[in-house]
């Protein structure tokens, strides 16, 4: 087999000859210069029968006629500089099995001038082994490298104690650089997986416990990394289809990209994100040719679609229900490259995916020098650092959270035509809208906990929806009514109230019906971020148009379909307006006809034909209660214990 293997992209199960298959794990191994990390390598490769046939016996003979000792760390030296300068310069991707487990171990530099390569390779590992001198014990660059690996949201670390040999292998020097680095680690919120005393160069504790460890109990190296979890394949996660291109041939347009997780397959519902289209695959087209209808993770395919849609590159395919979210602010961590500091307010272009957009850095925070130990209140981040950054984007686009979705939660930075830093997503604000990219955005000087202290609940947004005539509006006023009285903070957005002001200029075109809903979702969005209760009474007929409002407000957004039957709504018509639809001097009205598409799924369905409005109110409340919006009084006693 081939021991270097530079570009696994893949973490998909691998097949075994007998059709079987087995996880596939990257762990990414660190420590200080000097430490031993290359011999271990070297130790794990012969020790899980990893080498090609003769390689060893080669290595030995190299070093003969060199008349230098061999090292197991010479399996390593697959790079001529390596050799010269005797330390590791860059990040190699080795392979090797264990007994359920196929490894790619990342083996990434120690020195602090190639950090920059060692977070590279670690932000493609499930895992990490940390490995530390039993000699010299925790030094300053393992601190380092442990917060490096806790920055890049790593939670799987195994601790090796080499040299245990230089130490006599004393039981009382491993337990305490044991305590020492796990109060360390825990500290950052990493949890070690094992703390295992070894003798790489002789082989003590990396695949087996010698006598010399009788001491210790725990588990070997080989059997620390083969209790390692994989990241969940490809194939297991959200379909994520980024467009590349969309080519005509006769009269079919087909939509080609590259599956980057999950799977497809003719006749399945599809959203196009960011604008939220929906539409069923009518055909799939696989690169090379393939007879069969549903392609996985991976594959390069073509799709063509029930119905004819804008679609651009960039664009994001997913299966409705599991779509990423549109965006137009992303925070990330990212490393910076470019000799400039990049400070709060720098234009920049960011690209992610096949999508790239103009963009603004509205703040920066959590700024750190790789070099030292914690992070810095800056403005800037400079060269060959690291920071969380919020950014604000001229367009939107689609994005995941890089712990959801590794393969459509990184980014890359681009200034002035030269790519300047990458990073991870760390969240997605739905639907926020930012202004254009020389304007930043000021946040408010009060905390969410500081209003929700105030005013015993957290911001959300209530929308109303249902026929003209449900009771939308009665009901909105009797709930606002009522949450002030109880010292809320709640604030009436009527539909038609807005139509008076705000969307004064739209009309009744389902355009201007989507661009009504976008408006009073970003207005009810905005309030219920700053802390207030944005009862939305509107409309709202298009299940389309619904679903975005709820992306726009993400976890703030509480849907109350008011079910109110046509005929009872009709009958009361407190506006008039059905009779002057009926008597066609009202055009565009929604009630008359199947032009209303009822909710599927809501937090709550209420029908107020059968109840009283105060019933209906209640009901609403106790609602947002068991949704964690309005805090109950065992909720207030216990924030008081």
């Amino acid at each position: 087999m081939n021991m270097i293997a530079p570009n696994l992209a893949s973490n998909a199960a691998l097949s075994t000859p007998n059709g079987t298959t087995r996880p596939q794990v990257r762990i990414v191994i660190v420590g200080h210069v000097d430490h031993g990390k290359s011999t271990l390598v070297g130790r794990l490769l012969h020790e899980t029968g990893s080498l090609p046939d003769g390689k060893l016996e080669m290595l030995k003979a190299v070093s003969t006629r060199r008349g230098m000792p061999f090292e197991w760390s010479f399996l390593l030296d697959a790079l001529q500089t390596e050799r010269d300068q005797g330390i590791t310069i860059d990040t190699t991707q080795i392979r090797f099995r264990t007994r359920s487990r196929d490894v790619v171990l990342i083996d990434a530099p120690g020195h602090a001038e190639f950090l920059r390569n060692m977070i590279t390779g670690a932000a493609q590992a499930d895992g990490a082994v940390l490995i530390i001198d039993a000699l010299e014990g925790v030094r300053d660059q393992t601190r380092r490298h442990g917060y490096l690996l806790h920055l890049l949201g790593i939670k799987q670390v195994a601790v090796v104690v080499n040299k245990m040999d230089r130490v006599d292998f004393s039981a009382e020097r491993f337990g305490a650089i044991r305590d020492e680095i796990s109060a360390h680690l825990t500290g950052l919120g990493l949890v070690p997986t094992a703390v295992i005393p070894i003798s790489a160069r002789d082989g003590d504790g990396v695949s087996e416990r010698t006598a010399k460890i009788g001491w210790y109990s725990g588990p070997t190296v080989v059997e620390a990394i083969d209790a390692l979890h994989p990241a969940r394949p490809l194939d297991e996660l959200a379909l994520r289809l980024p467009v590349q291109a969309i080519y005509k041939f006769d009269d079919r347009r087909i939509v080609a990209g590259r599956i980057e997780s999950g799977g497809l397959t003719a006749g399945d519902e599809i959203v196009i994100m960011p604008a939220g289209k929906i539409a069923k695959i009518r055909s799939v087209e696989g690169w090379p040719s393939s007879p069969e209808s549903a392609q996985g993770a991976g594959r390069s395919v073509g799709i063509t679609l029930d119905r004819e849609l804008f679609v651009e590159r960039g664009d994001v395919i997913a299966h409705v229900g599991s779509a990423p979210r549109d965006t137009r602010r992303i925070r990330a961590r990212i490393f910076w490259l470019h000799e400039q500091p990049l400070a709060a307010g720098a234009s920049i272009l960011l690209r992610l995916g096949n999508k790239e957009t103009r963009a603004v850095v509205v703040a920066i925070e959590k700024a750190v020098d790789p070099g030292e130990l914690s992070s810095e209140e800056t403005k800037a981040i400079a060269r060959n650092h690291v920071g969380e950054i919020d950014i604000s984007l001229s367009q939107p686009l689609a994005a995941d959270p890089y712990v959801d979705n590794p393969r459509t939660g990184r980014l890359v930075i681009e200034v002035n035509g030269r790519i300047a830093g990458g990073g991870l997503v760390l969240s997605v604000d739905a639907g926020q809208r930012a202004a254009p990219v020389d304007i930043v955005p000021v946040e408010s000087a009060l905390r969410p906990d500081e209003r929700s202290a105030r005013y015993r609940h957290n911001g959300a947004v209530v929308w109303l929806t249902g026929l003209p005539g449900s009771g939308k509006s009665t009901l909105a006023r009797a709930l606002e009514r009522k949450l002030f009285s109880d010292g809320g903070s709640p604030i009436l957005l009527d539909g038609d109230t807005l139509r008076a002001g705000l969307n004064g200029d739209l009309g009744f075109s389902p355009q201007d019906r989507t661009e009504n809903i976008r408006r009073l979702a970003e207005v009810a969005t905005h309030l219920a971020r700053n802390g207030h209760l944005a009862i939305v009474a509107a409309v709202s007929p298009s299940r389309e148009d619904r679903a975005a409002a709820r992306r726009i407000a993400d976890s703030t957004f509480r849907e109350v379909y008011v079910a109110t039957p046509a005929d009872v709504c009709e009958r009361r018509d407190p506006k008039g307006h059905y009779a002057k639809a009926r008597a066609g001097v009202l055009h565009g009205f929604t009630g008359i006809g199947n032009d209303y598409q009822p909710p599927e799924t809501v937090e709550l369905t209420i029908d107020t034909s059968s109840r009283t409005v105060s019933d209906a109110a209640d009901e609403i409340e106790q609602m947002l209660i068991r949704t964690g919006v309005l805090f109950d009084e065992l909720t207030d006693v216990a924030a008081n214990i």
